[in-house]
């Protein structure tokens, strides 16, 4: 089939019948839908397999994707174009790039997804990729590109054609070879890329390094997915990457290694720049890390530089006595919200191996209750241990479930609200050694705190709930007049002493003000009286120049008289 180019489009379009170049009504029915510029076909999925979404296109005998092509490029809606299973055969290759080139002349196509796509058809549509400029997302996976693919990408990305800010290549068996040729090409379009999924990709030690240096121009990357490669021996990888962070070239919104095989020596090499530059780390199903591996995490938890918000440790062997490193972690964190620990499902608690001891090693940390002062200083920040939909399945302590739902539902008051929780009694010694100075900050305390006796939180069903303090209002009020009646009798004698004194000093304080505040209004009065003065002496002023103005024009007038006098006497003479 010869190739055809957009004037030859241009000049036929006119004279189209549909049915000549669509294989059914389902498939004209769409370019219908792009001529009369539908605004609700923004995507478009099109295959060899049978679909039936109403915005598929399913290729067949009869379809020429030039003609299809050229239509969706003259849509002004058209967004994003999903292509799947779709086959070798029937010269499909050939028709592949006028098939680009007309969807290249769409302004408003941004998205590409290929997956499952034959060897040929993959690698035309990846040579024709370059006449799609303004794309910002491509999606690749599942396709056997083969070294010549990834080289051909790797130059694409390289010449600057493409500004992606959405790159995933993914079930490629890109192996090492394919990552150092895409290196390159990822160096040319980092400052725009955002996000990067390489899930799947058979990358070990030497691809990860080859990336590692790539990612150093990726200075706006936000999202970098890794997941399901081996990275058993990639502890030096993973160091480089860690050093990456460090170096402050990234900052990553979310990091995902699922199922890389890491290990004790990888997380170790990982841990600080991972936790230190990211807000969401997934490092699930690396069954491969042990306690001793956590214990490497647990201390970046602990680090003030930690903005980690999100850690996800599912599907890992983690035991009793992971669990009670995780816990250590948590100590002092002030950032994390979410780390999760479970399996699937319901009764998949066991992939994790954490009995009620080991979960019981967080309870002390969400509300340790050896003092006020020691409960005031808990984590009051980390709001789920699980994820939302399988902690009916875990045999835990209910206090923990409350003290986490509490953290979720008023963070905000949640460090007071375990204080009335856990200690009936406030004791107020620890106050007395700054004496009355502080009985204002513990009525206000209280004040602040009465909040607490209205709040509520969800019960296992969603749709109950209860308060967080069982106590009336008058029980709670009873509690606050019984603290501060204990701290002012422990207030020392010679306080209470010197409270006659203390009135003196405030009689005498506050007449000093009166003093001043009469000196104040003397020298405004004094300042006032001045301004007249100077006032009247400007007024004076120009009195007394106005009077030499006018002896001076009456001498000139007098002088001006005798001039004519003498002028007539000489005259008679």
């Amino acid at each position: 089939m010869e190739r055809r180019d957009y004037d030859y489009y241009e000049a036929n379009v006119a004279d189209i019948n549909l049915r000549q170049i669509t294989s059914c009504e389902g498939n004209a029915e769409k370019i219908r839908r792009l001529l009369g510029d539908d605004d609700t076909l923004r995507h478009l999925t099109l295959g060899t397999y049978a679909g039936w979404s109403k915005n598929y296109f399913h290729v067949g005998k009869g379809d020429d994707l030039g003609w299809l092509g050229y239509f969706i490029g003259q849509s002004e809606y058209f967004h994003h174009l999903f292509i799947r299973i779709l086959h070798d055969g029937e010269g499909r290759e050939q028709q592949i790039p006028a098939f680009m080139e007309g969807i290249a002349r769409s302004q408003s196509i941004r998205a590409l997804t290929c997956t499952n796509l034959g060897d040929s058809v993959s690698e035309a549509i990846v040579r024709e990729l370059r006449s799609l400029s303004q794309l910002e997302e491509l999606s690749y996976g599942c396709n056997n590109l083969g070294p010549n693919g990834f080289s051909a990408l790797g130059t694409l990305l390289e010449s600057g054609a493409l500004k992606l800010k959405k790159l995933l290549l993914f079930e490629n068996d890109m192996g090492e070879d394919g990552v150092a040729s895409l290196a390159n090409g990822l160096k040319s379009i980092g400052p725009s890329l955002k996000a990067l999924g390489l899930t799947n990709n058979s990358i070990g030690n030497e691809g990860l390094s080859a990336l590692v240096a790539a990612l150093a121009n990726c200075t706006s990357l936000e999202e970098l997915d890794l997941s399901c490669n081996d990275f058993s021996m990639a502890s030096a990888g993973l160091g480089s990457l860690s050093d990456l962070f460090q170096a402050s070239v990234l900052n990553l919104n979310k990091l995902s290694l699922l199922g890389c095989n890491i290990d004790d020596e990888g997380l170790q090499a990982l841990a600080n720049g991972a936790t230190n530059h990211c807000k969401d780390l997934d490092l699930s199903g690396n069954n491969s890390i042990t306690a001793l591996g956590l214990r490497y995490l647990s201390t970046s938890l602990q680090s003030e530089s930690c903005r980690l918000e999100k850690l996800d440790l599912d599907w890992m062997d983690i035991g009793d006595d992971g669990a009670e490193v995780l816990a250590r972690g948590l100590i002092g964190n002030k950032v994390l919200i979410r780390m999760h620990l479970c399996g699937e499902g319901e009764g998949e608690d066991d992939d994790i191996a954490i009995t009620p001891a080991g979960w019981s090693a967080f309870l002390p940390v969400l509300c340790d209750r050896s003092s006020v002062n020691i409960t005031f200083h808990s984590n009051h920040t980390i709001q789920e241990l699980w994820h939302c939909d399988a902690f009916d399945f875990i045999n835990i302590d209910e206090d923990i479930v409350q003290y986490l739902r509490l953290n979720k539902a008023h963070p905000q008051y949640a460090a007071r609200c375990k204080i009335l929780m856990n200690h009936a009694h406030l004791d107020m010694t620890p106050l007395l050694q700054w004496e009355l100075k502080c009985l204002p900050l513990a009525v206000g305390w209280f004040e602040r705190a009465t909040i607490c006796t209205t709040l509520s939180i969800h019960n296992s069903n969603p749709d109950s709930s209860r308060l967080i303090l069982e106590e009336s209002k008058e029980v709670f009020q009873s509690r606050i007049l019984t603290a501060l009646y204990e701290f002012v009798r422990g207030v020392p004698k010679k306080v209470l002493e010197r409270r006659d004194e203390l009135a003196l000093v405030a009689v005498y304080d506050d007449k000093i003000a009166m003093v001043e505040e009469e000196k104040k209004r003397m020298v405004a009065v004094y300042d006032d009286k001045i301004a007249m003065v100077e006032e009247e002496k400007k007024r004076i002023q120009e009195d007394v120049e106005s009077r030499k103005r006018k002896i001076t024009q009456l001498k000139q007038e007098n002088k001006r008289l005798r001039g004519i006098v003498a002028t007539v006497r000489n005259a008679l003479d």
